[in-house]
């Protein structure tokens, strides 16, 4: 939001200084991201008179002018057509940057003339197209050597706020002027011409019918005859220029004026132009409309469109349509002083990629009573500026419920803040924002202004009062120490998101960051597609459900970078995936995918596709990274409905699921159309117990066993679904303090093996502390493994 500083003072009677103007709307939550100066960049261009403009000797279209500056007499060779004897201009010397042609002046000879500096144009100047000639400023006749910038008042600060969402009410300079009034920098001036009401002449031939109530609950227009249209004022261009926004003519002007002035969009149609009464209606599936930016956009029947009886004239709130669009040779004008539904302006807004002054404002929220002041308002201007003939006013519905009272107690000011506000002020505060301030025996009611639709409830009343009191009147308190040790700024939780990147980063994944939503129909494909998670305002028709997993996202992005070539790659992300609206209903996630071979292609080591075991080990390594107890975890071959059956499986710790893993369902891949194995994982970590404190944080003393370790190799026959963790939790069990390691290297079924039966190998490390072991004592271990196997899985030592 744009503005500058003597526009603010048309609404704000204040002695205070640019700095102070700055200081104070920061500290009001209007965050000032730049001030600038337009006179800095024009400082070396300034008044100038030309003595004699003679006909160049060796050019027809060239000029030799004699021109009087505020240093001196200078020549300068000239081809405007407007170059004459006695006119003032606008010079710049030699050395000065001309942003309009992003040359420097230097000294240079013309067909033999020599020519030093430069008469210049708009257009050399970027204030306008104008090139047909050079600035004629003869009938000002200001000074010579007066600054340019002071001649056509663009000596004037543009302050440029970052405006937040909520406060559309300072979409509009009146607004901020307000809050300026409150925080006591000044004093609001009264807005007349909002207050003043036109009497119409006659009745309008375009009436307005109304047939989309709940995108435009009340429409305000006006039919002016007789108008002529043309260039607007300079005092209008100037203020238009100085924020960014190109004059146009007196109509077009007039209506952006009071958008950016008050906050209230207006929209201006060519009433000849128009064909029948005017409808408010929604979009025809597959209807077009050529908009004033030049570009056709094609509407839906969300969209709410203006229009007329035949074709659509322009979407509401968002654009006009060139069909109905004002010119020079505009007679006859209808005027739209509209309210329209910010959601579906902001949803309309998205779907056509529309971004526009009046969509900005609408989507945040416009004043719901300041239609028929607007229309009034910018009556009184066309008719100031371009005459005519006003019709009576065409009032269409009524104003959307805005009215609303909540109660407040004003010593929540000093409980939720902390800053002890006297009741006075705050009444002071609030009424000067233009809320309504009602005391009686049962309490204090307060009812926000028609302009303030973020306002809810008292913790809103406060936050209104603190910020005019000040932010940085918030004194300075410590928190209570709870102990007199330091403590960790990380918890043991929120420390797994790290550590689980750097352990899948190790492992060769890149990081990915997507989006938490996607399509509705992936969703339900990975568990999700609850009508609840839909977001009521996505970012993209597309993208219009919370996703309640990772997979499908990462999924999206394999699939792009295969189009792009990439055939082998694995990706992660460590994030929040979805199950239902409750505060509970969300689950940290380190989820990743492999697709293509392992490694690079070598002689030395020929790479493999990516398998089920890549994934298992993924997520082993993510979980031990996070403290998880890995080592007595189970794994069991269930795995939700995206995995492959006989493929996949989970990591769990009794009933609690701590990942799942596996090759993801071909089915899955086709909808993504991957036409080759994809193989994930997905670790719950906030499912991981958080381990017992034993005392200390510091880490354990580095024990180094003096004696060497000594390895045996077992082979189990076990039935067939037996799984091999569990034969090697089995053996771990049978001497926790002497087996340190337990691994197994070998699966065989076939000759040999009874059928329903498989054969496991595993090697067994046995850690010595106080002697090397007799032979005794390692057929006596060798004895409690198998005992242990025979007990826990039903194996028996294979012969």
């Amino acid at each position: 939001m744009k503005f500058t500083l003597s526009w603010l003072k048309e609404h704000l009677q204040t002695d205070a200084s640019l700095d102070d103007i700055c200081h104070k709307l920061t500290m009001l939550g209007l965050e000032v991201d730049a001030v600038t100066d337009p006179a800095a960049a024009l400082s070396a261009f300034k008044v100038a008179y030309v003595i004699e403009a003679a006909q160049h000797p060796n050019a027809d279209r060239l000029r030799v002018c004699r021109v009087q500056t505020a240093d001196g007499e200078v020549q300068v060779v000239c081809g405007a057509p407007n170059a004459r004897t006695g006119m003032k201009g606008v010079f710049a010397p030699e050395g000065t940057f001309i942003p309009g042609t992003g040359i420097t002046l230097k000294p240079a000879e013309i067909r033999g003339e020599a020519s030093s500096g430069m008469l210049v144009s708009e257009r050399e100047l970027e204030l306008s197209e104008d090139h047909d000639g050079i600035i004629d400023l003869t009938d000002l006749d200001p000074a010579i050597g007066t600054p340019f910038a002071e001649v056509i008042g663009l000596d004037d600060p543009v302050i440029e706020i970052g405006l937040t969402p909520n406060r559309g009410d300072c979409a509009g300079i009146r607004g901020i002027a307000r809050d300026l009034a409150a925080a006591g920098l000044g004093t609001l001036k009264p807005q007349p011409t909002w207050d003043a009401s036109i009497p119409g002449q006659f009745t309008s031939p375009i009436q307005v019918h109304l047939e989309a109530g709940e995108a435009c609950p009340m429409f305000v227009g006006r039919y002016i005859r007789g108008v002529k249209n043309g260039p607007s004022p300079a005092w209008l261009q100037q203020r238009l220029k100085a924020i960014g926004l190109r004059p146009i003519s007196a109509l077009v002007d007039i209506t952006n004026f009071f958008t950016m002035d008050s906050a209230r969009p207006l929209h201006v149609f060519d009433a000849d132009k128009v064909h029948g009464d005017v409808h408010v209606r929604f979009g025809k599936p597959g209807e077009t409309l050529q908009a004033l930016d030049g570009k056709e956009y094609t509407a839906d029947d969300t969209m709410c469109m203006i229009a007329d009886e035949q074709v659509g004239e322009a979407f509401g709130g968002i654009m006009g349509g060139e069909p109905s669009g004002c010119s020079d040779e505009t007679v006859n004008v209808f005027i739209e002083s509209a309210w329209f539904d910010p959601v579906r302006t902001a949803a309309t807004g998205r779907k056509l990629g529309i971004h526009s002054d009046a969509r900005y404002r609408f989507e945040r929220g416009v004043d719901p009573c300041s239609l028929i002041p607007g229309a009034e308002a910018a009556t009184q201007m066309i008719l100031d500026l371009c005459s005519g003939e006003p019709s009576e006013l065409v009032i269409a519905g009524e104003e959307p419920a805005w009215q609303r009272s909540f109660e407040f107690r004003p010593e929540r000011v000093q409980q939720l803040t902390g800053v002890d506000v006297h009741k006075a002020e705050a009444r002071q505060t609030l009424t000067t924002l233009g809320f309504t301030w009602a005391e009686s025996a049962d309490g204090i009611q307060v009812a926000p202004p028609s302009w303030r639709p973020d306002v809810h409830g008292e913790a809103d009343f406060v936050e209104e009062v603190i910020r005019v009191h000040g932010y940085d009147a918030i004194p300075e308190v410590s928190l209570p120490r709870l102990t007199s040790l330091p403590t960790a700024a990380v918890s043991e939780t929120q420390a797994r998101r790290p550590r689980s990147r750097r352990a899948l980063a190790a492992r060769g994944l890149m990081e990915a960051v997507t989006f938490s939503f996607l399509p509705r129909a992936q969703g339900e494909k990975f568990g999700g597609g609850d009508a609840s998670m839909d977001l009521v305002n996505p970012i993209s028709a597309e993208l219009d459900h919370m996703r309640p997993s990772i997979l499908p996202n990462l999924l999206d992005a394999a699939a792009r970078n295969r189009n792009q070539g990439q055939r082998s790659a694995g990706l992660f992300e460590v994030g929040p995936q979805y199950r239902d609206v409750s505060p509970t209903g969300q689950d940290m996630m380190a989820s990743g995918i492999r697709f293509g071979v392992t490694g690079p292609r070598h002689w030395t080591d020929a790479p493999r596709t990516a398998d089920a075991y890549d994934a298992k080990a993924d997520a082993l390594a993510a979980l031990e990274a996070c403290g998880a107890p890995v080592a007595t975890a189970q794994v069991s071959a269930e795995a939700p409905a995206w995995y492959h059956p006989g493929q996949s499986g989970s990591i769990r710790l009794g009933k609690v699921v701590l990942a799942t893993f596996g090759t993801l369902h071909p089915a899955i891949l086709r909808d993504y159309d991957i036409d080759s194995a994809v193989v994930g994982f997905e670790c719950f970590l906030d499912r991981i117990p958080v381990p017992r404190s034993k005392g200390g944080k510091a880490r354990p003393l580095l024990k180094v066993e003096a004696l060497l370790p000594l390895e045996r190799d077992f082979a189990f026959l076990v039935d067939a679904n037996v799984g091999s963790d569990a034969l090697a939790r089995a053996v771990r069990q049978a001497d926790k303090a002497m087996i340190t390691d337990v691994a197994v290297f070998d699966v065989y079924v076939g000759k040999g093996v009874p059928e329903g039966q498989k054969s496991l190998a595993v090697s067994v490390t046995y850690q010595p502390r106080e002697a090397t072991l007799t032979d005794e004592q390692i057929e006596a271990l060798g004895a409690k493994v198998v005992a242990a196997v025979a007990k826990t899985t039903g194996g028996t030592l294979r012969g």
